[in-house]
């Protein structure tokens, strides 16, 4: 256990030593949050393949639940570790009240106009006539859930932000081991099979927010004073520059998820419930990838705040040697076992087929991947925000939404299995030029 305070440790203690231990937590973190989302995935394969599909069709609506958390929750999160940095703590305690109240309102609007339009909406995410139902069932329950998705979002991102990563941590477990336990009880002991699934969830996201609210009053978190909101437009200003690459991520993977799920749905039912199935295995590995990277931010924005650049680049490099280290272990044995993977979570030959190829092209590419979101971060938590917007939009839009067109139309289905593994390649080959100019124009300071 460290005995200095959170700017002396992020500052002065040695590199190797901080990222890791701002790592672990929400390396963690990410996990158990992934794991619970494949366990339900799981038990929603026990129902049918329409079940498993549905769970596919409404993560789009999930993901950007989770990008209006992101949007308030990382714009506030990176001011505030700036502001920490150069010891101007009063501007971030105006900051982490305002940005809160601002995701609540926004998580009510999206569920009353969610729910407005249900069945169009179901429809437009890809829906067929016999995942309808269980689209419809899923989604009704987990938008009545986005006010507190986004606001725990929210906490979580601003206690990581100051340094306090083990704290978040607990916020962020606490609701997903009860997800684990409540999910099976509403599905098969109340017999209410999807929209169990759902209730589960919800119930789960209030409980970790109620935890994430008390951990965020102890230590040396900034607690959340609701007297502290601001209308001040330079608020809006910094939580749309900080927060926007976040927005544009999580956004244009749900239009992403959105078109794959169309393009997939051409090929039947079974495809469409492999690629959701690959997207959930996938992303755990990818989980320590961005857990690593937000173990990174805190100590970014604190060292560019109190103008350590060199130290800043040492990190930068540490968390990429870490993430390939990480991916070298895992990579390989998911590669080999993919089949048996698609297999764990739905037995059916046709969702197997389909699964096992997109799932090994996806690894393959992964590395690329974890280099481009060390990048994104850096960009996004020093405040330079359109090179971060354009990053961020490069993977999930400016080239996989051509692609995603295109690779079909030549290729069939094996252009829907091998798209965002194209897309990770060309994402990183736009990457590298940009970090190296960030890094420059740092030197040149």
């Amino acid at each position: 256990m460290r005995s200095q305070d959170n700017f002396t440790f992020l500052t002065t203690a040695p590199v190797r030593q901080v990222i890791p231990a701002m790592a672990v937590p929400t390396v963690i973190s990410m996990l158990v949050t992934s794991i619970y989302n494949l366990v339900d995935t799981y038990y929603v394969g026990l129902l049918n393949t329409q079940a498993t599909a549905a769970v596919g069709v409404v993560f789009p609506v999930m993901a950007i639940i989770q990008s209006i958390g992101f949007l308030f929750g990382q714009g506030s999160g990176t001011y505030m570790s700036r502001h920490l940095g150069a010891r101007r703590i009063d501007e971030a305690r105006q900051m982490a009240a305002t940005s809160f109240v601002g995701s609540i309102v926004c998580g009510v609007v999206i569920a009353v106009v969610g729910l407005l339009l249900l069945k169009p909406l179901s429809i437009a995410l890809g829906s067929t006539p016999t995942i309808l139902p269980y689209t419809m069932d899923f989604m009704g329950v987990i938008l009545l859930g986005a006010p507190l998705m986004s606001a725990s979002m929210v906490i979580n991102n601003q206690m990581r932000f100051q340094g306090n990563a083990t704290q978040a941590m607990y916020g962020m477990i606490s609701g997903a081991v009860l997800n684990v336990v409540l999910v099976p009880l509403f599905m098969f002991t109340f017999d209410l099979g999807i929209l169990g699934t759902a209730i589960g969830t919800v119930v789960s996201q209030l409980f970790g927010f109620i935890v994430l609210w008390v951990m965020s009053r102890r230590g040396e978190n900034i607690p959340i004073d609701l007297s502290q909101t601001s209308c001040r437009w330079h608020f809006q200003q910094e939580i749309l520059k900080g927060g926007t690459p976040s927005l544009t991520r999580q956004a244009l993977a749900s239009i992403a998820t959105l078109m794959l799920n169309v393009a997939a749905g051409a090929y039947g039912d079974a495809a469409i419930a492999g690629m959701s199935i690959v997207s959930r295995i996938a992303f755990i590995i990818f989980a320590i990838i961005i857990g690593v990277g937000q173990g990174y931010q805190p100590f970014c924005g604190f060292n560019y705040g109190a103008g350590l650049y060199k130290r800043l680049l040492r990190g930068f490099y540490f968390t990429i040697l870490l993430d390939m280290a990480v991916l070298a272990v895992l990579c390989g044995p998911a590669y080999v076992l993919a089949d048996e993977l698609v297999d764990l979570l739905r037995d059916d030959m046709e969702v197997v087929a389909v699964g096992a190829v997109a799932l090994r092209w996806q690894l393959v590419a992964l590395p690329m991947a974890a280099v481009v979101t060390v990048c994104n971060m850096t960009l996004q938590t020093s405040g330079h925000s359109l090179a971060a917007n354009v990053l961020a939009a490069a993977r999930n839009g400016i080239f996989f939404i051509p692609l995603i067109l295109i690779l079909p139309r030549v290729m069939g289905l094996k252009g829907v299995e091998i798209c965002q593994a194209v897309c990770d390649i060309l994402s990183f080959l736009l990457a590298i030029p940009m970090i190296i100019h960030f890094f420059r124009s740092l030197r040149r300071r």
